[in-house]
């Protein structure tokens, strides 16, 4: 479960595609760690920017704007707000959790004897893919910089992480999750 979630967007009258007398105050959110993403009830009179880092664990009295956890959504049951916003909260998200991601690519292994999970991210071909495997022989990468400065052509290793993330997220034909929760499945909605 997320402790933390980032406000994609906060619709404080509710989704205006629902009837008038069903809708209630909603926020769309993505959790920190597993990118999950999810609908949650805000409390009453509380005030949510987009992009704002909300407590939604399970310690109830750190719970300061959200009164409930709605449930898990998929890609596109979030607003056009939401999706708007997606790729740059998750680029902060990396960047904040760039030991992990570096981490990444010190360790990512092969899926098979001819495709590498380096090679999931967006651009990253067998050249570059190969280049980084020498690289990190030599010596492991010690954050995102180090990486870029070491690889030709890999100039935002952080921007090919989200780009990767905000794929595993919108599509859920993928068949590989690096780094998000599978999607939820049909027979769960």
């Amino acid at each position: 479960m997320e402790e933390y979630v980032y406000v994609l967007d906060y619709l404080p009258e509710g989704r205006g595609d629902v009837p008038p007398h069903r809708r209630y105050p909603v926020v769309y959110g993505v959790g920190e760690n597993q990118f999950t993403l999810l609908e949650l009830v805000p409390k009453d009179k509380v005030y949510i920017n987009i992009g704002e880092r909300i407590y939604v664990g399970k310690d109830m009295r750190k719970r300061d704007k959200i009164k409930k956890i709605k449930g898990r959504v998929d890609y596109d049951s979030l607003t056009s707000t939401a999706h708007g916003e997606l790729p740059y909260i998750l680029l902060d998200i990396v960047k904040k959790r760039e030991p992990f991601f570096v981490n990444f690519f010190n360790n990512a292994p092969a899926i098979s004897t001819r495709f590498h999970s380096l090679e999931l991210l967006p651009g990253l071909g067998k050249k570059m893919m190969m280049e980084i495997l020498e690289e990190r022989k030599k010596k492991r990468f010690t954050s995102f910089e180090d990486i870029a400065n070491r690889v030709d052509f890999l100039r935002d290793p952080a921007k090919l992480i989200a780009k990767r993330i905000e794929l595993e997220l919108s599509d859920p034909n993928q068949k590989y999750h690096l780094f998000t929760r599978p999607p939820i499945s049909k027979e769960h909605r």
